[in-house]
Order: C-alpha cells, then sequence, then structure tokens
C-alpha cells in the first residue's frame, strides 16, 4: 500500500508578480485593442513573460522585433522597456500613431541620461548587454555612455579620469550585485557621482527583499517568470547564493517533482511581469498531489500606480470614454 503523500505548506512570498509599470503596460495594449480594434502592433513583448504575450496574441496583438514590419500608419504600442530615439524617429518616418508604455519609471532614467549628456558628462551605464531597456537607454545618448555588466568589466574601462563622470543602472538589477559594481567604481574613480535618485525600480528592490526573507523557511524556492525577465532571473539567482535550492517556471508544467520531492515547505514567488493566475495554478499543481496548505509568508501592499500613457489619455477622451 503506498504511503500517504506528506502535508505541504506553501508560502508565498509578498510583494511577488505584477508591478505598476507592468500592468500599466499590459492594460494600455488591451484598451488600444478596444479602442481600435484588432491588428495592434506591439514592438518587441510588452513585458517580458510568455503567457502575457500569448494572451494579447489572441485578443489581436501583433508583436514584431522592428518597426519596418509594421504598416506605414498603423498603431504600434512601446513595450514597458523604452525606445531609443532611433526607434522613435523611424515612428515617424512611417507615420505611425505611438502608445508610448514604457515604464516611467525607465523613463526617469532615459531623462538623467539626456540631462547628464547635455551636461558634457560621461557615463557608466550598469547593466545587461541586449535587454531592451539596456538598448533605448543608451541610444538616448550613445557618444556619451559605456556599458558594464560586472566587476570585470568596471576594471577594463579605458575611459581614464573624466571630471564629470557618474554611473547609471538599469531598473531590474540584482540589488546587492549592483551595490558591489558601484564600490568597485568608486574605487576606481573616486570622483564618480552617483543618479539623483535609486535607479534600481521599487518593485525589483521590493521582490529581492522578500526573497531575502522568506529563503531560510523554506526547502526550495520556485520563482516563476520567463527566462528573459531580468528581475525574475535576479530572484532565483539570489535564493541560490543564499544557499537555498531555486528553479525558475514560466508555469507548473516545468515543475519537475525531484525538485520538491522530500520538500515540506516550498517558497513561492513570482517576477513582476508574471500574473497571479499563473501562481494560481503552480498552488494548484501542489494540490492535486497531496494534501496542501497555502499561506502568504508576509502581506505587502505596494500601493504604486501610473496613470495611463498621455497618448492613450488623449484618444480615450477624444473618443468619449
Amino acid at each position: 500500500m503506498a504511503e500517504p503523500a506528506p502535508h505541504r505548506t506553501l508560502l508565498l512570498a509578498s510583494p511577488r508578480g505584477w508591478c505598476a509599470g507592468v500592468e500599466r503596460a499590459v492594460d494600455a495594449v488591451e484598451q488600444v485593442l478596444d479602442l481600435h480594434g484588432a491588428p495592434v502592433y506591439v514592438r518587441k513583448q510588452i513585458v517580458h513573460n510568455i503567457h502575457v504575450v500569448r494572451d494579447l496574441e489572441a485578443k489581436g496583438a501583433i508583436f514584431v522585433d522592428h518597426l519596418s514590419h509594421v504598416p506605414v500608419g498603423s498603431v504600434v504600442v512601446y513595450s514597458a522597456h523604452g525606445v531609443s530615439p532611433v526607434v522613435r524617429a523611424k515612428a515617424e518616418e512611417r507615420d505611425l500613431t505611438v502608445i508610448d508604455a514604457t515604464c516611467p519609471l525607465v523613463t526617469k532614467v532615459h531623462m538623467q541620461a539626456i540631462k547628464y549628456a547635455r551636461a558634457g558628462y560621461t557615463m557608466v551605464f550598469i547593466g545587461h548587454e541586449g535587454h531592451e531597456e539596456v538598448e533605448g537607454t543608451m541610444g538616448e545618448a550613445p557618444d556619451h555612455m559605456v556599458l558594464v555588466q560586472d566587476e570585470a568589466d568596471v576594471d577594463r574601462l579605458d575611459i581614464g579620469q573624466p571630471d564629470k563622470l557618474v554611473y547609471l543602472t538599469q531598473t531590474t538589477l540584482s540589488v546587492d550585485e549592483t551595490a558591489s559594481i558601484i564600490r568597485r567604481l568608486r574605487e576606481r574613480y573616486p570622483q564618480i557621482q552617483g543618479p539623483e535618485k535609486e535607479d534600481i525600480c521599487y518593485a525589483t528592490s521590493n521582490r529581492q527583499a522578500a526573497v531575502k526573507d522568506m529563503v531560510g523557511e523554506v526547502d526550495v524556492l520556485l520563482v516563476i517568470g520567463s527566462a528573459n525577465s531580468s528581475n525574475t532571473v535576479r530572484l532565483a539567482d539570489l535564493a541560490e547564493q543564499m544557499g537555498t535550492p531555486a528553479y525558475r517556471i514560466d508555469d507548473e508544467t516545468e515543475i519537475d517533482p525531484a525538485w520538491v520531492a522530500g520538500a515540506t515547505t516550498v517558497g513561492i514567488t513570482s517576477g513582476a511581469s508574471a500574473p497571479e493566475t499563473l501562481v494560481d495554478r503552480v498552488c494548484g499543481w501542489f494540490r492535486e498531489r497531496g494534501p496542501t496548505s497555502v499561506r502568504p509568508f508576509a502581506e505587502v501592499e505596494e500601493g504604486v500606480r501610473f496613470m495611463p500613457p498621455t497618448e492613450l489619455r488623449l484618444a480615450l477622451a477624444r473618443a468619449g470614454r
């Protein structure tokens, strides 16, 4: 006779899941679809989550890598990660109606880059090469910016000792790793200045802090989110660095039962692009396999909300909505 499955407790990290910038961007696509009808074109993934993208595709969104794939005169939504001036110029060339769903916190970094470039600063940008946010931000002042991804990159910098030197960062980085890079920058360049306000966004910092608080209470951590989501990957990396096995999954179909075979307490969190429905599905996966209790590890309300993109608000007003 088979042994009954042991009781398992799922601890849900808080905060987790969608941030205000993601919610704003996804809502923007849905409202534009409702206003204009399908198809509505979206440059790049609106947010880095495959489930969100597939859901919007089913509603009539068409995701493209380049604006050359958008028919002249069409409606296009920019993703939450932002775009460079080159992209904006291309949209104007093609007479596109643009809805800019760039996260306001990313826009803030763009504005800093423009300001520092105009003031003659050299900027060290801390970020991941190839990430859409990095490409968009560095595109604001490519002649004034140099990218570093780690401390080794800092050691390889060859920019002399400019009097006007500042660092900026991608918004979705590891707080601890970024701090170590900044320390190394200050060692090499004592004159370097930081941004007026921290660039790493509140949601990234809060989700990492929640994982730090929880990992000591769980046997294993499951991090829900797509592989191209920088903030999601950082959550799994953080848990591993703190000695707790962690696995990033897109959804419950990617759970390997061997990961949790001996675990009585499993932590669950999700990246800032992952909808809460995926957390529910993962919890359901466990319930199907034995007695399971689900409880929040903490209850944290972020309370951050962003207004819809300006172009969308104007379009809705003109339509009397």
